[in-house]
């Protein structure tokens, strides 16, 4: 917190008690008025006609808080010099101002405080309290005031009467107005049963060290530069120097130490008839002081090495960065609790949503419930049916052992009879193998011809195509012959292409002749076999007539090694054999008579390709 700042905290109050009205606005002639005031008192010049110049284009009614900052900005807190004047004249300037409107305590009762102490807690507030309009001091900064000065009056604070005091009002916890603590303290709350001399002394301190900068002050015995002889002097510690006096009303400056990064403070054994010595060097002289006591000492010796520090580190005040850090750490507290809150609120919402998922998982499990007792309904009604399934198939299994205990006996017949029949099945089945391969070499040998007369039909069917082609080109040549001469030298080129096509049917010709000729050879070896062929199988026929007479009961089969002489012939009498032997013969002369019409019909392709040759005319 700069001065421009504490200064704006100050006049801030003098503005609002010139508002009479409360309406945010002050006339011109009382701000002429504070405004010259203020000049007196921070030891600037005065312009009598800044302000009429500065709100020349206004009318006359007055001013407010916004419009009047401009122009405190520009001709006043920009002429201020640091050191100049004495900051406690312009507190004292603007608690007079305000104090006629905003205070006025209970006069007829004991505790209430001087105006001088209510003036220094005024100051006080001031220091402590936030940087926002309108001032309020937050209860940890109230708490921090109010130790500081129960520590000067050495007694403990109680906070309970601090905190019945915030709970009182739940609009208090944001902060405080300056009147509502001077109030409190009033009241006598706080300060109990304590001698208001005591709470004046404990303000005043509390004030030095809070508002005047005052690391320490006391009594001090300090060794002189020349005479060397001992002194008790009243010593006052600020951040920026050490200063002494010949008394404690400070009336009488015997000197003044300037403390920088240089000097630095030791602890001196005891010489002299002195104790708890300790000495203060820097760049130029050396001070030597003694203390009343070690715990004095120790107190000196750390003050001055935290003002030397607060200079180094560029700090004028020490209260101002305690409470810049006061301030770090409740911004901290106030992050921490919202970041609490909201993992309060997440923590919640978690656990609803798990209570909502325990109440989902209990519906679950009374369904899982019902559906096992439904599950085990189904499980006993399939058990009792699958028992009577059991029961029934005991019973359809007794029925089925007893047909199958009647079934074999009838099988065992069956069985003798079936071996008797499978015996002479498989008599039966060689013979039919046989005549079946016989069968084949007659089928192999049909298909042999008929590929022959297919390949022999395809050749004439080509012979005739060439003849055809032959007698176009001999029709189209003498078509040649019968044109003009004029074409005469053009058709001898063509003349000569189609002698070379003749010439080359001629001898495809030739090829399909030598061709035919042994396809004929072919048709001839494959008409051989055919007869081959059907000479087996009409052996075959006379075998298998011998071997179509059944057996009749009683008689007995000859051996197979035996020989077909031993073969009895059956009589003429047995009509099946007599049926059999006709349709043989008749089979025999359809096989004749094929092969005669099949001979015939060789011989007249025979012969009319032998005619068709001799026919040809070949030029």
């Amino acid at each position: 917190m700069d001065l421009r700042s504490e200064l704006l905290k100050s006049i801030w109050y003098g503005f609002t008690a010139l508002d009479l009205e409360k309406s945010g606005k002050v006339s011109k002639s009382q701000l002429k008025v504070l405004s010259h005031n203020l000049c007196t008192v921070l030891s600037i010049p005065h312009d009598p006609v800044a302000l009429e110049e500065h709100f020349r284009d206004d009318d006359d009614g007055p001013v407010s808080s916004q419009g009047y900052m401009p122009y405190l900005n520009k001709y006043i807190l920009d002429k201020v010099v640091e050191g100049s004047f004495n900051k406690e004249n312009v507190d004292e300037l603007c608690w007079t101002l305000t104090a006629k409107k905003n205070y006025q305590p209970d006069r007829s009762s004991s505790s209430v405080l001087p105006d001088r102490d209510a003036f220094r807690l005024w100051c006080l507030f001031n220091f402590l309290s936030e940087d926002k309009y309108p001032l309020v001091m937050v209860p940890d900064e109230v708490e921090y005031l109010l130790k500081k000065i129960c520590m000067a009056m050495s007694i403990e604070f109680n906070c309970v009467e601090l905190d019945d005091f915030f709970s009182q009002d739940s609009g208090q916890q944001s902060g405080i107005t300056v009147w509502v603590f001077l109030q409190m303290m009033n009241s006598g709350k706080i300060t109990r049963g304590i001698d208001k001399s005591i709470i004046s002394m404990a303000i005043e301190e509390v004030y030095r060290e809070i508002v005047g900068d005052v690391l320490k002050e006391g009594y001090l015995w300090k060794k002189g530069q020349l005479r060397r002889n001992w002194k008790e002097r009243w010593f006052t510690l600020r951040p920026s120097n050490l200063s002494y006096y010949t008394g404690e009303d400070r009336k009488d400056c015997q000197g003044n130490i300037v403390l920088d990064g240089n000097c630095c403070v030791e602890v001196l054994p005891d010489r002299d008839g002195k104790r708890c010595m300790f000495c203060l060097k820097t760049l130029s002289k050396t001070y030597e002081m003694s203390a009343s006591d070690t715990k004095q000492r120790q107190e000196w010796t750390a003050a001055i090495q935290t003002a030397i520090r607060l200079h180094v580190e560029s700090k004028n005040s020490l209260h101002k960065d305690l409470k810049l850090k006061r301030r770090e750490q409740r911004e901290q507290r106030e992050k921490r609790r919202q970041a609490k809150e909201e993992e309060m609120q997440r923590l919640r919402a978690l656990q609803e949503e798990k209570e909502r998922k325990l109440a989902e998982l209990e519906l679950l499990k009374e369904a899982q419930k019902q559906a096992q007792v439904l599950m085990e309904q189904d499980e006993q009604r399939r058990r009792q049916q699958h028992e009577q399934l059991q029961h029934a198939l005991e019973i359809q299994l007794r029925e089925a052992e007893e047909a199958r205990v009647s079934m074999q006996a009838e099988m065992a017949l069956k069985e003798e009879e079936a071996e008797r029949q499978r015996k002479r099945i498989q008599e039966l089945e060689e013979m039919q193998k046989r005549l079946e391969e016989a069968l084949q070499q007659e089928i192999k040998a049909r298909l042999d011809e008929e590929g022959f007369r297919y390949a022999q039909a395809r050749l004439l069917a080509e012979e005739e195509e060439k003849m055809k082609a032959l007698m176009t080109l001999q029709e189209e040549q003498e078509e040649y012959i019968l044109k003009t001469q004029r074409e005469k030298q053009e058709l001898k080129q063509e003349m000569e292409v189609k002698s070379r096509a003749l010439d080359e049917a001629q001898r495809q010709l030739e090829e399909v002749r030598a061709n035919r000729h042994r396809v004929d050879q072919d048709v001839v070896a494959a008409q051989r076999k055919l007869r081959q062929a059907s000479t087996n199988v009409k052996h075959w026929n006379v075998q298998m007539n011998r071997l179509m007479r059944p057996i009749g009961p009683g008689e007995k089969r000859p051996s197979l090694g035996s020989s077909y002489q031993t073969f009895q012939i059956p009589t003429q009498r047995d009509p099946g054999l007599r049926l059999r032997r006709r349709s043989g013969s008749e089979d025999q002369s359809e096989e004749s008579k094929e092969n005669v019409d099949n001979g015939a019909e060789c011989d007249k392709e025979r012969r009319h390709s032998h005619a068709s040759n001799g026919d040809m005319d070949i030029p």
